[in-house]
């Protein structure tokens, strides 16, 4: 359930030698300097990626804060969007990893959405086979989940985050007020992925998510501080448990598969990832109800949320073999057999093996009848 909290919230990420912690804070952007002398025996260099959109708003501010801290500090400024989220956009940032001759103490920081943060990642457990990384979170999907757990990844034509690697941060640094240079889109987007916590785990926060959700699109202090804590919790106490999502851990996964898919199909170019994950959980919740899992009525009443938050609802015309191909290269799945998150009911998700193609034939059919 949400809970009303205080401005300061530190969260730590307790897997033994690799924890670390999940600092947030109004205005702590500027001080990313001193939060590094706290984890460094001493100033060195350092290495900020960010992209085109960011890197304006907020490097000056950073490099500002690192310089003052005693760091020497170089930067990699990537193209903007999940269509570059490649290979050739992951050599861009080893090449200017190469180019700065960081040693593998010196620390790469990622300044940015999930896009920059998964490759910063990905990038900093490849060069010199592991350097530290830091994440500042610059969205809203960001802030309330990519930038917790070591997820790294870029995308494959085949399919989404599929050559990565689990590698933890050192830190997360969370300043909500970044958020205020997001466009309404990007906000909803984001909004998407806090609403998954509500309906794998946490009934009431799902409903508080409802009720709040116009101050929340509004980036009201009180309500984001608040959907920012709750998520965060979550996503730690998941992550502690089941790090590398060899069983729960897959149901921060809601909507994912589909969602995936729909990113694939659509090579990128037409949904952020939160407007796809939203769209995918829409599937989960007519596929949990088709299959008897889950009571009439909880797709209507998870779209009725997704409504307000001005998240899209139209479902995209391809057809079932493309569908089944495409969650074909999901991760999670195990041999040839695609595994899916269900609901049981708001607030209770589940890993299902059990769902035939033919169920899924008949869920896009039902799409498009």
């Amino acid at each position: 359930m949400a809970e009303s909290q205080a401005t300061k919230q530190v969260y730590r990420v307790d897997l033994g030698t690799r924890a670390y912690d999940i600092h947030i804070e109004a205005g702590c952007l500027k001080r990313i300097g001193e939060a590094l002398n706290g984890l460094f025996s001493r100033p060195a260099r350092c290495m900020v990626i960010s992209n085109v959109t960011i890197a304006p708003l907020y490097m000056a501010s950073v490099r500002t804060s690192l310089e003052q801290a005693g760091w020497q500090v170089s930067e990699c400024i990537l193209p903007d969007g999940e269509r570059y989220k490649t290979m050739e956009s992951f050599s861009l940032i080893m090449d200017a990893l190469m180019e700065a001759r960081l040693s593998r103490n010196e620390p790469v920081i990622a300044l940015g959405g999930g896009v920059v943060g998964d490759m910063t990642g990905f990038a900093a457990s490849c060069y010199r086979r592991g350097i530290p990384f830091i994440q500042i979170p610059t969205t809203v999907l960001a802030q309330v989940d990519s930038s917790v757990g070591g997820k790294t990844a870029i995308n494959h034509p085949h399919g989404k985050n599929m050559i990565g690697a689990f590698y933890q941060p050192r830190l997360v640094w969370v300043d909500p007020e970044v958020l205020h240079t997001l466009a309404a889109r990007e906000i909803r987007a984001g909004i998407a992925e806090a609403i998954k916590y509500g309906l794998i785990r946490d009934a009431a926060f799902f409903d508080w998510m409802c009720s709040n959700m116009q101050a929340a699109l509004a980036l009201d202090p009180a309500v984001i501080s608040t959907m920012i804590h709750t998520c965060c919790r979550h996503k730690a106490e998941v992550v502690m448990q089941d790090e590398t999502e060899q069983g729960m851990r897959a149901l921060l996964n809601l909507g994912h598969t589909f969602g995936h898919a729909i990113e694939s199909m659509t090579r990128y170019t037409t949904y952020l990832h939160g407007e796809a994950v939203a769209l995918g959980t829409l599937l989960a919740a007519r596929l949990s109800e088709q299959t008897g899992y889950a009571p009439a009525g909880t797709e209507a009443k998870i779209a009725a949320c997704y409504q307000q938050a001005g998240l899209p609802l139209t479902m995209p015309d391809f057809d079932a073999a493309l569908w089944l191909d495409a969650m074909g290269h999901d991760k999670k799945n195990i041999g040839a057999r695609i595994r899916y998150i269900l609901l049981r009911g708001i607030g209770d998700g589940f890993i299902a093996e059990d769902i035939q193609p033919e169920s899924i034939r008949r869920l896009i059919a039902s799409y498009h009848a």
